[in-house]
């Protein structure tokens, strides 16, 4: 076990950092303020070659893994992005290129993964509806076979960014659930254009995270190829796990980020504000709960590193994926409204950035997996406890 930092970890937060400091905080309140995806950001890390962080060598990426990618997401989240970041790398690098390159044929990979690394188009994924969010496996959408073709009708909801995605991980029952001889059978994953015949959209107004679109997604007898499926027919499920671990650690790596920038707001106004003759930050009051969220953060930094590590090596790493969301997604958030606390009324101040912070992180607490269900998962999977819901 080593946990020496190594000379390329330290290169990519060297060299992330650089490139994020042309894209600092007022660059982001803008983007938020606009309702706009942050473009010119997107297209340099395409260009430096972070968008194909975990895409091998011989389809135009880096040929690294998701450790990496995690480092590179935190970076990006600490230098001013904050937490709305990993939303970003989700779409595209997870939803997108790790989902094609883990599960996919040879010929989708050819086909998406170039395209994907140099930041020609970007994905996003529709699994959540309005009836089953957590529940995955009641999914409804359905998907017949047709010849060489398969028919989709459903619905989705909260689906990020669709609106500018040229590719869509699209999950669907090709076996009703209850025609299923187990409930995770049935399930099937496609690949398809969200701009074909047969599937709109309609964008939800939000709370935070602005930069980036939630929308209903429609779908309505969209026809798509036999080769749209990835993998086998019914066995999507399987696959999907790879997908929502390496999510929950893209969101993890953008909340240590997240509360790493909210801490050192707090901490640089904490040590040059004068309250009574003397600076605030002498004071225990605001110390200790700074400090408290510092060991917070650093212990879901770890737990994410060995998430990342254990996916990399294709080991099992649900327990620690979720854990190191919960503890992120909770230090994180406490962490933006500490900051607010420390810095009084101006904390809640456009100005002074905080807010921007604590509207966009809140939604970790939720998403992609509540704090509710990953408490769930590790009574029933990791302690033994019988299953609660």
């Amino acid at each position: 076990m080593d946990f020496q930092t190594s000379e390329e970890h330290t290169l990519i937060r060297e060299s992330v950092r650089q490139l994020a400091s042309r894209y600092g905080l007022e660059y982001w309140r803008e983007k938020d303020r606009q309702h706009a995806f942050p473009e010119e950001l997107w297209q340099e890390l395409a260009r430096a070659g972070w968008l194909g962080t975990i895409i091998p060598e011989r389809y135009g990426g880096a040929g690294m893994g998701l450790l990496e990618m995690a480092i590179v997401v935190e970076e990006m989240a600490a230098s001013g992005a904050g937490a709305t970041i990993a939303q970003l790398f989700m779409m595209t690098p997870v939803f997108g290129a790790l989902t094609i390159l883990r599960h996919g044929s040879e010929e989708q990979r050819e086909r998406y993964l170039p395209a994907l690394a140099r930041g020609e188009f970007d994905f996003s994924m529709a699994l959540t509806e309005p009836d089953a969010g957590s529940d995955t496996l009641a999914t409804k959408t359905l998907a017949r076979r047709r010849g060489d073709e398969y028919v989709i009708s459903g619905q989705k909801v909260w689906i990020s960014g669709v609106d500018r995605a040229g590719g869509m991980l699209l999950v669907a029952r090709t076996t009703p659930l209850e025609e299923a001889p187990r409930r995770t059978f049935g399930l099937s994953l496609f690949l398809v254009d969200p701009r074909s015949p047969g599937v709109s959209h309609q964008p939800l107004e939000k709370v935070g995270t602005h930069c980036v679109t939630s929308s209903m997604v429609f779908i309505d007898e969209l026809v798509v190829p036999k080769t749209a499926l990835i993998g086998e027919e019914g066995e999507g499920w399987k696959y999907l796990v790879d997908t929502l671990n390496s999510e929950r650690i893209v969101t993890t790596a953008g909340c240590v980020g997240a509360g790493e920038l909210a801490i050192k707001l707090a901490v640089d106004y904490a040590n040059a504000r004068m309250v009574f003759g003397q600076k605030i930050g002498r004071h225990q009051a605001i110390q200790f709960p700074l400090a408290r969220l510092k060991a917070e953060i650093e212990m879901a930094r770890l737990m994410n590193y060995k998430a990342a590590w254990l996916l990399d090596h294709h080991l099992p790493c649900a327990a620690e994926a979720n854990m190191a969301k919960m503890v992120a997604a909770e230090a994180a958030f406490n962490a933006c409204d500490q900051a607010m606390q420390t810095l009084g009324g101006y904390g809640f101040s456009t100005e002074y950035h905080i807010e921007r912070l604590w509207r966009d992180v809140r939604l970790f607490r939720l998403a992609p997996i509540s704090q509710e269900m990953v408490l769930n998962y590790i009574a029933q999977h990791v302690l033994g406890l019988p299953r609660s819901y």
